[in-house]
């Protein structure tokens, strides 16, 4: 079995900053792409962003500049920095682990439970 699990989320001001944690755990042979994504009430659940076992990194473009994530590959952790906060980054946040569990010889995808992220003005 394998879990992600989040941590970090909660309420800023505008222009505030937040660090979302995403461990993963369990029967993991190896991890390919960690990110994030996020969903906001009554949409759809979009890219944050990516990065891959190599260290390769994809943003979505309302991001960019502003959100860094980064890998600690020994831990099986993503982390998500988010500076310059605003209202409409507000929505759960969601870890995204596409990775090969244990005896398993194709990729699979896993989500965490979700954080919520709330900017408020």
């Amino acid at each position: 079995q394998v879990q992600l699990v989040e941590s970090g989320g909660g309420v800023v001001q505008t222009g505030g900053s937040l660090r979302l944690s995403c461990a993963a755990s369990g029967s993991i042979a190896a991890i390919n792409t960690m990110g994030w994504y996020r969903q906001g009430p009554g949409k759809q659940r979009d890219l944050v962003a990516t990065v891959t076992s190599r260290g390769s990194t994809n943003y979505a473009a309302s991001v960019k500049g502003r959100f860094t994530i980064s890998r600690d590959t020994s831990k099986n952790t993503v982390y998500l920095q988010m500076y310059s906060l605003e209202p409409e980054d507000t929505s759960v946040y969601y870890c995204n682990a596409r990775l090969f569990p244990s005896g398993i010889d194709y990729l699979r995808n896993y989500w965490g439970q979700g954080t919520q992220v709330t900017v408020s003005s």
